[in-house]
């Protein structure tokens, strides 16, 4: 049965959170009701390119922007910045985690975007166990219960941590899964390491990232709904010559400056298998404050002529 909420809506002057909290603790079903109801933009024909906002960052912990280690940590503000960016024309959709995705359900700000639910988040920062990237999010199931289009995982490869197995062996059963429900399975790989201390980082030189394209691309029973989501680094044309897969270039490092870090954007999507970008924080966050500006930017790259 149907029941009745306070009803939710973004506005200029803000987020009201004190609404979706009251909606989660009086009419938690509602959040199922929504997904039913909620007008889809499928993938599929006439999706040739895509600018998807990214928000799943704080489920590992990661809350940091530049120089501020807790600036992703209001839900209200991420919330007013994804309003924001959602609203602007070019943006196809979002990934997030099921409580973010949930809050912008309920909002009204996921009707006819393209929606990518983010699966493993186990692999918290600076976690000994980082590199054992458990699957705490979505599953393939529930993705195709709530009528999303795709599940986004991550996949580091480090070959001194023994964690890598089971995640990779988990990333696998995640494509064949979401292949099972025809929903795109979103890899993101790279090749990692442990520095001296034990801090993981990801080498972002061409040849680590073509080896992660490989071993990426090959998980799963079958690669036909596998997209890639690739860093964009040096010598690009090279690195995306390594697959025939749809590929979705991220957002980078925010603390470059915007200018710079677009026009490598720009130059990286001539290539025919990078399909679009997918962007958190150097859109949600720019430096000057202006996330409407920095959206706008991406959505001309894009989707330029639009």
């Amino acid at each position: 049965m149907t029941t009745t909420a306070p009803r939710l809506g973004a506005h200029d002057a803000g987020i009201d959170t004190g609404a979706l909290t009251r909606t989660r603790l009086a009419h938690p079903e509602q959040i199922a009701e929504a997904w039913a109801k909620r007008r889809r933009r499928h993938l599929g024909p006439g999706v040739d390119r895509l600018l998807l906002v990214a928000a799943d960052h704080p489920a590992r912990g990661a809350l940091g922007v530049r120089d501020e280690p807790m600036a992703m940590a209001s839900r209200h503000d991420l919330l007013h910045r994804l309003a924001t960016a959602l609203s602007r024309p070019g943006v196809d959709g979002v990934l997030g985690t099921p409580d973010i995705l949930e809050d912008l359900l309920l909002l009204g700000l996921l009707e006819d975007k393209i929606v990518v639910g983010s699966m493993n988040r186990g692999g918290l920062a600076g976690a000994v166990f980082e590199l054992d990237d458990r699957f705490t999010g979505y599953d393939a199931p529930a993705l195709a219960q709530a009528g999303i289009d795709g599940g986004k995982m991550l996949c580091r490869i480090a070959l001194d941590d023994p964690g890598t197995a089971s995640t990779m062996v988990a990333c696998a059963q995640a494509v064949s899964d979401l292949a099972r429900h025809r929903l795109m399975a979103m890899v993101e790989p790279f090749w990692s390491r442990r520095d001296a201390a034990g801090r993981v980082g990801n080498l972002l030189d061409p040849d680590s990232v073509i080896r992660s394209i490989q071993v990426a691309s090959g998980l799963g029973t079958t690669s036909a709904y596998t997209w890639l989501k690739l860093p964009v680094v040096e010598d690009m044309p090279r690195v995306l010559d390594a697959t025939t897969l749809p590929t979705l270039l991220l957002g980078g490092d925010p603390r470059e400056d915007p200018d710079v870090v677009f026009g490598r954007w720009n130059d990286a999507l001539m290539h025919p298998v990078a399909r679009g970008l997918v962007v958190g924080r150097t859109l949600l966050y720019p430096p000057d404050g202006r996330v409407a500006d920095a959206v706008d930017v991406a959505a001309s790259l894009v989707h330029p002529g639009k």
